[in-house]
């Protein structure tokens, strides 16, 4: 089962401040408030069973997991991971940003 990104996880925190892209490339509402990035619940479990996958996958082929999934996380580029067993697409259905964070605050609080 693949995380898929949940259209009101990334909603302003007031529904009715108009967004728009700053000159730096981020996201402010029209009074400069900082908009809150929510990941829900069951999507960390989804991310984390598609992880496990392809964890798994690159090493049954060998590959050192940690290092092929950090690779592909600092580029984006999906040929760090293997396409057996079907990683390749797996890991290109979780969206990077929300996995990123799922993971600094692992490592922060767990």
């Amino acid at each position: 089962m693949a995380a898929q990104a949940d259209p009101q996880a990334c909603m302003p925190l007031s529904a009715d401040a108009a967004i728009q892209e700053t000159d730096e490339g981020g996201l402010t509402d029209m009074n400069d408030n900082t908009i809150k990035f929510v990941v829900p619940d069951e999507a960390d479990q989804e991310m984390k069973a598609l992880l496990t996958t392809v964890y798994s996958a690159l090493s049954e082929k060998g590959y050192n997991p940690i290092n092929q999934i950090v690779g592909y996380l600092l580029s984006e580029d999906p040929t760090y991971i293997t396409n057996y067993n079907n990683a390749r697409s797996l890991i290109c259905k979780l969206d990077r940003d929300e996995l990123l964070q799922e993971l600094v605050r692992h490592y922060l609080f767990d």
